[in-house]
Parts: C-alpha cells; structure tokens; sequence
C-alpha cells in the first residue's frame, strides 16, 4: 500500500519511488493519474484499475496475481490508501485470504500535513475525513464531533465548504485551522475562528481546491 503525493510531486519516499519501480503490477485508483507520477519518475509499468466503484470485484483480480507469484503495489489518486480513499476493502480481502503480506509504504497525508502546521490543538484529534452531504446526517454528526471536546479534522470540497462551515459555526464556537490546496501551487493556510474563517470564504467570488478542516471546540 503505497502513499503518493497529496500535491506536489516531490512529496514521495525514495522508498515508495524504488517499490513502484520493482513491483510487477500497479493497481491504483484512477490509471491516467497514477500514470502521471510514474512517468515523472521515468517508472513503466502495468497498471490495473482498482477503484471505489469496483474495489470488491478488483481485489478478486489482484489476489489471483498475487497467487500466480506477482509482487502488486497498489496506491490511490493522492494520499494515503484507505484514509479517505480506496483501499480498505482491498487490504481487508487480503487479509482474509491469508497467504499474502500487506506492506505499508508510508508517505503524504493532507490531515498530518494540516495538523503539523496547526500549533496546540490539545493531546487527541479526530480524523473523520468526508462528512455526509446530507445536512441532517452532517449536522447531527458535527454534533457528536463537538460532544467530544478534542479536535476533529474533516475534508470537504470547494462546492460545500461554506455550507459546512456554516453548520460548524451554528453547532459551537471553534478555532479553526484550513487547509486549502495542500503543497500545490496555491497552498493556503487560514487560522482563526469559525465565525473569521467563514466571513473570508463567503467574501470570495470564487472558491477552488479541496479542503481540510480543522476543528478545536471551545467552551461557550
């Protein structure tokens, strides 16, 4: 399970460069992606799909290259597999299977990248990626989020960013530490309260990029 660069190209082990140039087959998320890594790296290899939308039928695949004595590495679009991205239901048919080792390759993750740039955010945090894009379920998971009184972290999209800090800044008060665009090109990094943060964003006449959030409640 290989970790890829979340952003920015150089964000890659030497290790995770040197497994996808020695593995026989390389399932990833999205081939055409993948594809633009490999070659940035001059890396030629087979490359199989293996996606959310067949992840269950995929892994079925990959175990029969496994058995046939292939080495497979597998790494989704960006980040970490199995953190907000496909890979769980792999490594868990895998597991099942009990005749292959599953080997992490770490690397870039958006919620650590966030959280080494945040400063004090207390002794725990959350990771809950993806919150619902239903406003009761998100709402009332925010709640139990809040309940818990230790920093919580949450990706959203550009498309429902404002919405979702809206619903932040009705459920408690809360500093906040942004995200937007992680080791790109326009990185941004906003800190502030949930109320500052969510008057920046809604002024904007233009909102792009993927987020990650942040949250530290604080008592009323």
């Amino acid at each position: 399970m290989v970790a890829t660069p979340i952003g920015n190209l150089e964000d890659i082990t030497y290790r995770a460069v040197r497994i996808l140039g020695e593995v026989d087959v390389i399932a990833c998320e999205d081939t055409r992606h993948t594809a633009l890594l490999l070659s940035r790296y001059q890396i030629h290899k087979r490359l199989i799909a293996c996606h959310a939308h067949n992840e269950e039928e995929s892994a079925k695949g990959i175990l029969a290259l496994l058995d046939s004595g292939l080495n497979v590495a597998y790494c989704s679009d960006a980040g970490t597999p199995g953190v907000s991205d496909p890979g769980a239901r792999l490594v868990e048919h895998i597991r099942q299977d009990g005749k292959h080792r599953i080997i992490p390759i770490p690397g870039a993750s958006a919620s650590v990248s966030l959280v080494s740039a945040a400063g004090n955010i207390g002794k725990a945090f959350t990771f809950e990626g993806f919150l619902s894009p239903k406003p009761g379920r998100r709402k009332e998971r925010l709640s139990e989020l809040f309940s818990r009184g230790d920093a919580f972290i949450i990706y959203e999209s550009p498309f429902r960013v404002v919405k979702t800090l809206g619903d932040i800044a009705a459920t408690g008060p809360a500093r906040l530490v942004i995200g937007r665009e992680l080791t790109k090109a326009h990185e941004e990094i906003i800190a502030g309260s949930v109320e500052d943060v969510l008057s920046d964003l809604s002024s904007r006449e233009s909102i792009k990029g993927e987020f990650a959030i942040l949250v530290v409640p604080e008592e009323r």
